[in-house]
């Protein structure tokens, strides 16, 4: 148990390197979980908790930029930031044009790397809650009937009532009730608002 706390999940062949990034993760207060591989890495339940990954380019199974793929494929929440003592250049604009939050290069400065850990855990954060929200989202569309979802979808397209009442066979009452039960379940204040909405939900279709 972590007891909530973000979690900092290291994945390092050396011994000597996990242990020192333990105590350094541990001291800020954070929650250290550390691997050899990137096997024992994937094998580990997904967290919805806030957190990064610390990873070795360098693995005895899996190399780093491989798994990284992986990541960023399924856990897009969970910021990598990558650290090799046999770094290049090509190298790195490989792993940053990938998504890779940073790319330190051994020996690099504690501070440096705390930093990192921190602004990486913030995005985290803000991935999580940005899914709980569409999450939330598309629960209030789901709970739309077929006919309000018609509904919205005119009075989106710029409808008034009267035009969506023609538009579907019906009249411009019925049309304004359906519209209050959108406006209700989908938790919109403004028409503004359930645009918003609307794109909020596209975008991630």
């Amino acid at each position: 148990m972590n007891n909530g706390l973000p979690i900092v999940f290291v994945v390092d062949d050396d011994i000597s390197v996990r242990e020192s990034l333990e105590d350094l993760i541990s001291i800020e207060g954070w929650h250290p979980i550390l691997f050899s591989s990137a096997q024992s890495f994937l094998a580990y339940p997904r967290v919805r908790t806030p957190s990064c990954l610390i990873l070795d380019v360098n693995l005895p199974d899996l190399n780093g930029l491989d798994l990284q793929k992986l990541v960023a494929a399924d856990r897009v929440e969970m910021p990598i930031i990558f650290i090799t003592g046999y770094g290049n250049v090509p190298m790195s604009v490989q792993a940053m044009k990938a998504g890779a939050f940073e790319f330190l290069t051994k020996p690099f400065r504690d501070d440096v790397l705390l930093a990192a850990i921190g602004e990486a855990i913030s995005r985290s954060s803000e991935s999580l809650r940005a899914d709980v929200e569409l999450q939330d989202l598309r629960g209030s569309y789901a709970s739309l009937s077929r006919r309000e979802q018609e509904v919205m979808a005119l009075v989106i397209s710029g409808m008034i009532n009267r035009q969506v009442g023609a538009e579907l066979g019906i009249s411009e009452i019925t049309v304004k009730a359906h519209r209050g039960r959108v406006m209700r379940k989908m938790n919109a204040n403004s028409l503004a608002d359930l645009i918003g909405m609307d794109r909020a939900l596209k975008s991630k279709r």
